[in-house]
């Protein structure tokens, strides 16, 4: 048998490991568009580099990396990925969470409010271990929590039994063709759902609310909703029960009170107990570079939000907090409309918009367009030297949020590099 790889990373790695202990005797081959790979190979397998194309693919098994289109693929063999080949493989049920942000968080409040009702978990996907490093280690009584991404879901066959689907908007335009391409991908986390399935969904986002409604489940719950999670006089609920105040979740902003929500309904046909929620969403503290607090410097907050990667992203950080924003927005382009970021900039308490990377200009256009002059284009510049900018404009009681609404490439490696240097900028303060 001779099976081809399509990247060789880390989720490539656990899948070669997988498959070597299916089929022993197959060859292995790794196709890659870099021209060196990126780690030492196990021995006899054959390494591809420099690859412009994925078409006339010679081998009985593809295995898709998720940043390759499936239609970009041809081959006289089948085409696969580690996400399809764990669906098929896994003896637990799985709890999927897509959306355009917020997957990492909502589905790390999901396996921490199981895991304190003594349930073992197992969170996999980009947020966790790869999810086929993590097979064996899996029984029918644990649960799966996957956090999917559109381009894991792209060419899904498979649905979770549990579908979250949070808040959607337009978001890696610059790999999708359009906006429809991007939803159909999303919508493939209902679409094969059974009967006695369930999808938990953003009843005010209209994208979520349309994939909710049209899947097969029969066990459709939309949040927040009186009769399912939602809160009231500042605690959380679920129908009419009291489950515990809000203030057990230790995450900023009201965009983490819809996740908990989610995260709520998601565990819900595990876990019903109050005090066990409260204890679940107590114990997580937030992932790095989600809106998490750097240090304070003269009485100003510094905040790192280097993953809010879209306009929604940056939208719900501002609305995060009521005083006064130095603001950092701008990077690389993923076909984003920055107009009602803008609006809300105009609305909201801002002392001053830095902008720097690539969309600079455009994000300055809309910001003009919306009324708000209280910005300025950052050119030529390090990390270090816009952290400096933001503290000589911050006064006491300010917040300086970087949440670019843009990816990071150009001026960073990836958004883990732009946060880390945001950091270190403002250690250095």
């Amino acid at each position: 048998m001779k099976i081809a790889l399509l990247g060789y990373g880390i989720e490539g790695e656990s899948t070669y490991l997988y498959l070597k202990t299916l089929y022993p005797d197959a060859q292995f081959v790794i196709y890659d568009q870099a021209a060196q790979a990126k780690k030492q190979l196990p021995s006899g397998v054959v390494f591809k580099g420099g690859v412009s194309s994925f078409h006339n693919i010679d081998a009985d098994m593809v295995v898709r990396t998720p940043a390759i289109r499936p239609d970009s693929i041809t081959t006289r063999g089948e085409v696969t990925s580690a996400t399809k080949l764990f669906f098929a493989a896994c003896p637990a049920p799985i709890i999927g969470v897509t959306g355009s942000k917020g997957k990492g968080t909502t589905a790390s409040l999901i396996a921490s409010i199981l895991r304190a009702s003594g349930r073992k978990v197992h969170l996999v996907g980009n947020i966790g271990e790869p999810a086929l490093a993590a097979l064996d280690d899996i029984t029918i009584d644990d649960v799966v929590v996957y956090e999917l991404s559109s381009f894991q879901l792209w060419d899904m066959k498979a649905s979770p039994q549990v579908a979250v689907v949070l808040m959607i908007e337009a978001d890696h335009l610059d790999v999708h063709r359009d906006m429809d391409e991007y939803l159909a991908a999303k919508a493939q986390i209902t679409a094969y759902q059974q009967a006695d399935d369930t999808v938990v969904y953003n009843e005010e986002n209209v994208y979520a609310r349309a994939i909710g409604v049209a899947s097969t489940a029969d066990h459709k719950i939309p949040y927040p909703q009186p009769q399912f999670a939602h809160v009231e006089e500042e605690y959380f609920y679920y129908d009419k029960t009291k489950l515990c105040p809000v203030s057990a979740l230790k995450l900023p902003g009201g965009h983490n009170q819809q996740n908990a929500l989610a995260a709520i309904a998601a565990a819900w046909p595990w876990v019903k107990d109050g005090a066990v929620i409260a204890a679940g969403l107590s114990a997580f503290t937030g992932l790095p570079h989600r809106l998490k607090l750097v240090r304070e410097v003269a009485q100003v907050r510094y905040y790192d939000d280097s993953n809010g990667t879209t306009p929604g992203s940056a939208i719900a950080a501002l609305r995060a907090f009521s005083q006064p924003k130095v603001v950092i927005l701008g990077g690389s382009a993923k076909g984003a409309d920055f107009g009602e970021l803008a609006n809300e900039v105009k609305k909201a308490s801002i002392r001053q918009v830095l902008l720097i990377g690539q969309e600079a200009a455009r994000i300055g256009a809309a910001l003009d367009a919306a009324g708000v002059t209280q910005y300025r284009i950052l050119h030529d510049v390090t990390m270090s030297d816009i952290v400096h900018q933001a503290h000589e404009v911050a006064q006491p009681n300010d917040v300086v949020i970087l949440s670019p609404a843009c990816a990071s490439f150009g001026m960073f490696k990836n958004y883990q590099d732009r946060g880390e240097q945001f950091i270190g900028a403002v250690n250095k303060l």
